[in-house]
Order: C-alpha cells, then structure tokens, then sequence
C-alpha cells in the first residue's frame, strides 16, 4: 500500500473506526485518540496490512485493543480529577434514545456487543466482523441473532414500563 493508497484508506476509514471504539468504550476523546494511534501503527505495517485483506478490522482491533490498554492503566492509577485539568467547554448531554441504546448494550454480553456494533453501528459485513473478532462468520451470525433478540426485550421491557407510567 503506497502512501496515496494509505491517504485514501484513512480519509474513508477513520471516523468510521473511532465511532466504532466509541460504540465500543463510550469515551469519544479516547475513541479518537486510539483511532489515530492505530492508523499510526497501520501506517508502519502498511505492506502487510495490505495483504490482510481486511485492512479497517486489523485498525479496528489494534484501536479497541488500545483502548483496552489505556483503560486498564487508567483504573489503575485512578485517582482524584483535578478539576483545573478540566475543558472548559462542555458537550451537550446524549439524547434519551442515546442513553436507551447504550444502556441495552451494556446490559448484553461483551460478545453479542461488539458483534451488534461493528456490524451494525459500523456496518461490516459479517466476514469483517469475523476476522475483527476472531470467530467463525457463523458465531458472528449466532451473536448477531441472540443479541438483536435480547435487545428486543430489552426494549419492550422499557416500552410496557413508560407505557404504564403513560396510564397512571
């Protein structure tokens, strides 16, 4: 891959990738920060990204895994914010249907999750969702499949609740 073939890779590729580690993390700033720094290690692998096949999943893995790492370093020195540390601007609270959504995928498991989002948040086909994930298309298919239903109780569960808080 040539440097205009990677130009044109990341242009189509990298907001893509850090809506997905952000799907996946729920921390935009920290979904961008990892997203760059696996196109930067993509960029040093490019002659064998290339024959991967399925370039964006191996940049989507290395930023999930980055964000893994940062969190597991970050939990461990955990300690007070200092609040002159903080932006000054704040960015608008999520919608309700946003936190709807991000709270029903919490409460699925980690692998019904991540095949939900990379499949249809970032809308890979099954066989990059595969080779992302490292599991057969068919477990894909399976994840998919439990997790969409899940999730359809999960929100008819909320549905029969605000519709009883609707007749009361």
């Amino acid at each position: 891959m040539d440097s205009a073939e990677f130009d044109d890779f990341y242009a189509a590729t990298c907001r893509r990738v850090a809506a997905q580690v952000y799907a996946r993390t729920g921390d935009p700033a920290e979904a961008e920060e990892c997203a760059q720094e696996a196109f930067a290690r993509a960029w040093a692998h490019r002659h064998r990204l290339e024959r991967s096949g399925f370039p964006e999943a191996w940049v989507h893995t290395t930023a999930y895994r980055l964000a893994i790492s940062r969190w597991r370093r970050t939990t461990r020195n955990r300690r007070a914010p200092d609040r002159a540390l903080q932006p000054g601007d704040r960015v608008a609270a999520p919608g309700p249907e946003h936190v709807a959504v991000v709270t029903a995928l919490r409460q699925l498991p980690a692998h019904q999750r991540d095949a939900l989002v990379l499949h249809h948040v970032c809308d890979l086909p099954v066989s990059a969702v595969a080779s992302a994930l490292g599991v057969p298309e068919g477990t894909v298919k399976a994840r998919l499949s439990r997790g969409r239903a899940a999730l359809q109780g999960l929100f008819a569960d909320d549905l029969d609740l605000a519709e009883g808080a609707r007749h009361d």
